[in-house]
């Protein structure tokens, strides 16, 4: 069951996310595998539960050139996606940083499936403790996983991903405005 999304701007920002994390989980970067997470919305208490590992490479830039609707913005997040750490994005889709560490502990008592990784553990987490939603690739099987309120509850296997990308394109082509 999708959460509920508060209004169309963050809708468009969640679709945009998820865009780049398929594309990025299915054609990697320079051909190599990529894994990253995407936090989106209730960015002050995300802040709250994390710290950055590196100097914010979106520090000082005007607002709408960090907005995740802007399509000039796309190569960027595309390249900083190697980083290690998150991105957190506030609800209307400005990108506030990348090289996030989330610090947000994972309850105990959730049970993730066997053989997921630490991406996975700090999205449950930090999920579970604000009212954020986060988007992970996983560098090792190349899936998309989208958690709120702790918990995974979109999954996309990487044998469906280029199928996905391909009609997006291809809908996309047909239809521009529908995008």
């Amino acid at each position: 069951m999708c959460p509920r999304l508060p209004n169309i701007s963050r809708q468009r920002c969640l679709k945009q996310v998820l865009n780049l994390a398929v594309e990025l989980a299915s054609q990697g970067r320079e051909g190599k595998p990529v894994g990253t997470i995407f936090v989106l919305g209730d960015d002050q208490k995300v802040m709250q539960f994390s710290r950055q590992t590196i100097f914010n490479p979106f520090h000082g830039y005007p607002e709408e050139e960090r907005n995740i609707l802007n399509p000039e913005l796309r190569e960027t997040l595309k390249e900083f996606s190697a980083l290690d750490g998150a991105f957190v994005l506030r609800e209307d889709g400005v990108v506030l940083c990348a090289g996030r560490h989330l610090s947000a502990a994972l309850d105990s008592t959730v049970d993730l499936p066997q053989g997921l990784g630490s991406r996975h553990v700090a999205a449950a987490g930090i999920t579970s403790v604000t009212e954020a939603i986060a988007i992970v690739i996983s560098e090792s099987t190349g899936d998309v996983r989208i958690f709120k309120d702790g918990a995974i509850f979109m999954e996309i296997e990487a044998a469906a991903l280029s199928a996905l990308l391909f009609c997006s394109r291809v809908l996309c082509h047909a239809f521009p405005m529908a995008s």
